[in-house]
């Protein structure tokens, strides 16, 4: 079983978000490589790279899934709707970390955000989270569903973080072009602060990520999370 949360109601569309008058404007100068050549190595990437991780974690993931489903009430797994590449929408999947009915409970919590004045909700004392879920969000565990997605080409392995659509909705038109390119497992932002990082911030880096995309810019940040993720640095 999975968690899941009922589909966004978007009046103008049924699965996309309308992009078209902020995709229309040029993002960067043209790369002197192939975009079709550079998009072909990334997508070899993610398929190779997310195939083999999920088969070398296997044991971990069985392990993690047990974890869950022994210490809270509940199914292992947490779905919910995303807003991707050109405001696609997708279903996101992540190993339960909070309770039943945290979705419901997060309308409470909001005035206790540590990001005030922004779009995301990020609280490093949220009464939501589990026992099991503390461990697993801390070392970024919680995310490994996310290879499915990588295999769908949902998402990628780096690339800007996929936003909920409640946020995407209010996005101005420069945020609205982190959704030029497909959402990532890690980003720039990830290895730089994580949540730490105020929203504003996170675009940047994400608007700074499309603007120099390479595939030798993916392995490097892909290297560097590994470190990003063992030391916990923003991680909530």
């Amino acid at each position: 079983m999975v968690v899941s949360t009922p589909p966004p109601n978007f009046s103008s569309r049924s699965s996309a978000i309308s992009l078209s008058p902020v995709l229309q404007e040029p993002l960067a100068p043209p790369k002197p490589v192939s975009t079709e050549a550079m998009f072909e190595a990334k997508r070899c990437l993610d398929v190779v790279g997310a195939a083999a991780l999920l088969v070398a974690l296997a044991p971990l993931l069985a392990l993690i899934a047990a974890f869950v489903k022994l210490t809270s009430r509940g199914p292992v797994l947490f779905s919910q709707w995303r807003v991707g590449k050109d405001g696609e929408m997708f279903r996101f999947y992540k190993f339960r970390s909070m309770v039943l009915d945290a979705e419901q409970r997060k309308v409470e919590l909001v005035s206790w955000s540590d990001h005030q004045d922004s779009i995301t909700f990020k609280m490093k004392k949220d009464p939501r989270i589990t026992r099991v879920g503390k461990l697993l969000r801390k070392f970024s565990l919680d995310e490994l569903p996310q290879l499915w997605n990588v295999l769908r080409g949902d998402m990628s392995l780096v690339g800007p973080r996929p936003a909920v659509p409640d946020e995407v909705a209010r996005y101005t038109m420069a945020q609205l072009k982190r959704l030029s390119v497909l959402p990532g497992l890690t980003c720039l932002w990830q290895i730089r602060g994580r949540a730490n990082l105020p929203f504003d911030a996170q675009v940047q880096l994400d608007l700074e990520y499309i603007r120099e995309r390479s595939f030798l810019l993916d392995l490097r940040l892909l290297v560097l999370t590994v470190p990003a993720v063992l030391t916990c640095r923003g991680a909530y």
